[in-house]
């Protein structure tokens, strides 16, 4: 992983983030968040929104959700908890512009991270994207894997309090940059000037 400056990120124009670990505070090893009353939105993350928004960039949700292939929680409980996200994102004049979900378990399909499937989905979507204009963020392998093979620059969240692991040093090898949170990654590379 090397840190980039500021000036490196300044064509970015699609963000593209994971949500558990990113957006909202991530459960722990086996556990789901199933409803809107488990969901913790992490500090910062409106504000965040808010000025990816502001500035004119997509905010985009790419999530494996694999409660639902568990039977945990449905498709609709999912859709309930989302709905929620974005107003609760709405009350600090932020939203999401897309929330690509995959529901699946591991070896079902194509779209489940670190497969692309998810991604691609969402270039159809926003023909506009393309390699040069788009970044991954997220807290795991899985998402920065996903990102490096479509081309696509990769921001790692990394608050230091994973215990070490294979997996995660890959990731920050992987990553251009490491952060500790989204409001760190959008101050220090995407909006810099904004006031805060």
């Amino acid at each position: 992983m090397r840190n980039g400056g500021a000036g490196e990120f300044t064509n970015i124009e699609f963000v593209f983030l994971d949500r558990d670990g990113v957006i909202n505070r991530k459960p722990g090893a086996g556990t789901y968040v199933t409803c809107w009353e488990e969901f913790e939105l992490l500090p910062g993350v409106e504000d965040a929104v808010a000025k990816l928004n502001h500035s004119g960039r997509k905010a985009i949700v790419v999530t494996n959700q694999r409660g639902v292939a568990l039977g945990l929680y449905s498709l609709q409980d999912l859709a309930e908890i989302h709905e929620r996200l974005q107003d609760k994102l709405a009350l600090r004049d932020a939203h999401l512009d897309a929330i690509y979900v995959c529901p699946h378990d591991a070896g079902q399909c194509s779209c489940r991270k670190p497969l692309t499937g998810l991604f691609e989905q969402a270039f159809r979507d926003f023909p506009t994207a393309h390699a040069g204009n788009r970044i991954v963020v997220g807290d795991s392998l899985r998402d920065i894997e996903a990102g490096r093979r479509l081309g696509m620059r990769a921001a790692l969240i990394d608050d230091g309090t994973a215990s070490p692991s294979p997996d995660l040093q890959l990731a920050r090898s992987l990553a251009q940059v490491s952060v500790v949170s989204l409001p760190d990654f959008v101050r220090r590379y995407l909006c810099p000037g904004h006031l805060w």
